[in-house]
């Protein structure tokens, strides 16, 4: 059995229940809030929703952010499967995780990935869901880096034809010419700064705006008597 595809909860190896805490205030908005976009996922999430770039793109869209540091497939799946889209009808989800599935395979890694796609579209039938790419990790070349980019390969190909899922690249500003990674991008060679944020987010914001765009109902112009 994949465990990247396996409902599971975090376990709680500080002892302060803090990611079940969490999980319950995301619960609680999905029933005091109606969003239009629901960013789901990981750090690389988390972590954008401190940034400028958060509050100039995405903030305006009306959006929940139900990311949490250190989350791996399983973990979101779990989250899924336990409420976190109930009683909310968004028109958009924006799902980035899998980079910390870190001693897990490419293939084990993009069924988790695929499997979180079929739970929340069974949950929401009408919904865009957004995959942005795994982004590339460590200042230099490495073998986490090299799944990262298997595991985007392979959610694509997984995804192709799929009603109403679309992968977006997000990665392709932040390698320099050598390969490296700037500290200026991603203050750990990890999460995103926010000229990091910037780079990699812009072409998110510009497809959730179309997407958004799109389902604008027609105003009728016609001229009032």
């Amino acid at each position: 059995m994949n465990p990247c595809a396996v409902p599971t909860q975090r376990p709680d190896v500080d002892g302060d229940e803090r990611w079940i805490c969490i999980h319950r205030r995301f619960l609680s908005e999905c029933r005091e809030k109606d969003p239009d976009v629901i960013f789901l996922g990981d750090c690389v999430l988390e972590t954008l929703q401190d940034s400028e770039t958060w509050n100039q793109y995405f903030a305006p869209l009306h959006c929940l952010n139900f990311s949490i540091r250190g989350d791996r497939t399983e973990n979101v799946l779990w989250r899924v499967e336990n409420g976190e889209l109930d009683n909310v009808k968004p028109k958009i989800v924006v799902l980035h995780v899998g980079t910390n599935n870190t001693e897990n395979s490419a293939e084990q890694i993009a069924e988790g990935i695929v499997e979180i796609v079929h739970r929340i579209r069974s949950k929401l039938p009408d919904t865009y869901i957004v995959l942005p790419t795994l982004l590339p990790r460590g200042q230099l070349p490495n073998k986490l880096r090299e799944k990262n980019e298997k595991v985007n390969q392979i959610v694509k190909e997984k995804t192709i034809g799929l009603n109403q899922v679309q992968t977006v690249c997000i990665g392709k500003g932040l390698l320099q010419t050598d390969n490296t990674i700037s500290h200026h991008d991603m203050f750990d060679y990890k999460n995103l700064t926010n000229s990091g944020a910037k780079k990699a987010f812009e072409p998110v914001h510009d497809l959730l705006s179309q997407i958004l765009n799109e389902n604008e109902p027609e105003k009728d112009l016609t001229p009032s008597e």
